[in-house]
């Protein structure tokens, strides 16, 4: 089912990217350093860089993911703006299971990097509901890549969605819709204000560690 919900996000978000105009295109993101047009290139990615042609890139940055990813993303972004938008209709429906993260890591990019390009243009575009469900369901278990959640930062943190029936945790109580909730916890420190509770502070400097 996670593929399925993954390829009907890179649809949504292939119809949002086309209906900016150029200066929203070249807009930042709430990733540091990228514009609308490098997150449009970072979609596309998994599905035009194979493992082996990352890996041999990885040994080049000593094994830093982060530099490794950001050097495949900028020069994919040097392709044109319909051939970005083009690819990522093409390879929607591909199936990525990437090593450490597997399918469930390019949901939740399609979730959370959707909203990286949409708060700051001040856009309302959202995956649905369900679909943050599923990923808070992720992001708050055992299982979570370390890169989105570094685990037992949440421990003494009750996390409550007013938009949903859904909670997790035991603690200091925060709670804000289900989107802020997933955004904050990834490090998304912006979206901390849309969020209330005593245990705000101490979830705003997990926000600040995971930035």
């Amino acid at each position: 089912m996670i593929y399925q919900l993954t390829t009907a996000n890179r649809l949504m978000i292939a119809d949002v990217l086309e209906n900016l105009d150029d200066s929203q295109w070249r807009a930042e993101t709430l990733c540091r350093g990228w514009t609308v047009q490098h997150m449009a290139a970072h979609f596309v990615q998994p599905m035009m860089v194979g493992f082996g042609r990352f890996f041999l890139a990885a040994l080049r940055y000593r094994g830093d993911t982060d530099r490794t990813v950001d050097h495949f993303t900028r020069r994919l972004a040097r392709r044109p703006r319909p051939e970005l938008i083009a690819l990522l209709r093409a390879h929607a429906a591909d199936r990525v299971n990437p090593p450490r993260v597997g399918p469930m890591g390019p949901f939740a990019e399609t979730c959370l990097h959707l909203r990286d390009i949409a708060r700051p243009l001040g856009l309302l575009a959202d995956v649905p509901a369900a679909h943050w469900r599923i990923l808070l369901e992720y992001l708050t278990s055992s299982t979570v890549a370390p890169a989105l959640v570094r685990p037992g930062t949440l421990d003494g943190l009750r996390l409550v969605a007013t938009d949903a029936d859904w909670s997790h945790g035991d603690g200091a109580e925060v709670a804000g819709p289900m989107e802020a909730i997933g955004m904050a916890i990834t490090g998304r420190t912006v979206a901390v204000h849309d969020l209330r509770g005593p245990g705000l502070g101490r979830l705003s400097a997990i926000a600040d560690s995971n930035s």
